[in-house]
């Protein structure tokens, strides 16, 4: 179902430029000097896309902006273009896809991702890129607040609580909002990111790597609003539930492999144990085994779970040299900090050589003064 809610974003936009001057008051004089790139992945929004570049366009005013195209069957591309983004393409179908292109093609300092719908805050990219640097954090989340019962259904914000409280137990508890599509992320973030996911999984991805890589990760809050009249959402709360609750398992498979492989040889264990008991105390009473097969079932169900143990000890020691090499991948990108120190230091440098090569050789007047006469 959508809200005709078209007069509210374009106040949302007018809003974003009436706050323009007082927000660049409250961040960081730096972050004009950082490279930012804004990434939107799209597909058929061609009423919205338009309006989302240009409050972009006000709010990070020094940024690029990239529009990637997945397929839209309207003219979402040409809206883009003409709003001033730069607009690519990607032909494999679904936002993971485009995701890992856009993280692989472009060069930046600073990754700002948020969805073409308009329902997200352009005005609080400043904040999310700003407390990125003053942190030194690699990921900040925006996570959505609204009062709008249309901006976020029941059973999509059923499903966020549902599924980010799971990730919490089994990752570490640091979000509220896992699956926000409004992100900024450092550049050894991205290039470090494999991106495995095909589809709205690929948030979860993005959350669990911060986790597993214990990086600075931080969320701000920021206003979500309802989609235009005739923006249709690509999320299904079924089917993309169980996309996300399938990636969740296969990511604890590989990046907890302990706890996935014990908590199964624990239920194989106490299905053994529990069928065995009868067997064990008839047993112990009467010196025979009157249910055989059930016994050789138990024997079997113990094997299994012996297997199921030592296969997750294996795949742990696996596991850790996999994250090894990712934090070498993560190390072997220059910081944000880092960089940003060593542009200082030249600049201080050249500001000391210029003001010693003035002492040196102090510029002389081309109109020699005149020798008076008497």
């Amino acid at each position: 179902m959508s809200v005709d809610n078209t007069s509210d974003i374009h106040a949302r936009l007018a809003a974003a430029e009436a706050a323009l001057h007082a927000v660049g008051q409250q961040i960081s004089p730096i972050i004009r000097h950082v490279d930012i790139a804004v990434l939107i992945p799209c597909y058929n929004e061609a009423g919205s896309i338009g309006d989302v570049v240009k409050s972009f366009r006000v709010a990070l005013p020094h940024a690029r902006i990239f529009v990637y195209d997945n397929n839209s069957h309207d003219n979402t591309a040409a809206v883009a273009r003409e709003a001033g983004a730069i607009v690519r393409r990607e032909p494999l179908q679904g936002k993971g896809h485009v995701v890992r292109r856009m993280f692989s093609d472009i060069e930046a300092d600073v990754y700002v991702m948020v969805d073409g719908d308009a329902t997200y805050d352009a005005a609080s990219a400043p904040r999310l890129v700003s407390r990125l640097i003053e942190t030194q954090a690699d990921m900040v989340v925006g996570a959505r607040i609204t009062e709008e019962k249309a901006a976020y259904r029941a059973g999509h914000r059923f499903g966020n609580r549902m599924l980010t409280g799971l990730v919490s137990r089994i990752f570490g508890d640091r979000f509220t909002d896992m699956l926000s599509g409004y992100r900024a992320f450092s550049r050894r973030f991205v290039k470090s990111f494999p991106a495995l996911a095909s589809g709205f999984e690929t948030e979860t991805e993005l959350t669990v790597h911060a986790l597993e890589l214990d990086m600075i990760t931080a969320e701000v809050q920021t206003p979500y609003g309802a989609r235009q009249a005739g923006s249709v959402s690509k999320l299904s709360t079924i089917r993309d539930g169980f996309r996300i609750l399938g990636t969740i398992g296969r990511l604890m498979r590989d990046e907890r492999p302990m706890v996935f492989f014990g908590a199964i040889a624990g239920v194989i264990a106490g299905t053994a144990v529990a069928l065995a008991l009868p067997i064990i105390g008839e047993y112990m009473a009467t010196g025979l085994v009157p249910r055989f097969p059930t016994a050789f079932l138990c024997g079997t169900l113990a094997v299994l779970a012996s297997i199921s143990l030592v296969s997750g000890i294996i795949l742990e020691t696996v596991r850790v040299g996999r994250c090894e090499m990712k934090r070498l991948a993560y190390n072997s990108v220059e910081s944000l900090a880092a960089k940003l120190e060593r542009l200082e230091e030249t600049r201080l440098t050249l500001t000391s050589l210029r003001a010693q090569a003035l002492a040196e050789n102090p510029p002389t007047s081309m109109f020699p003064r005149r020798r008076r006469t008497h």
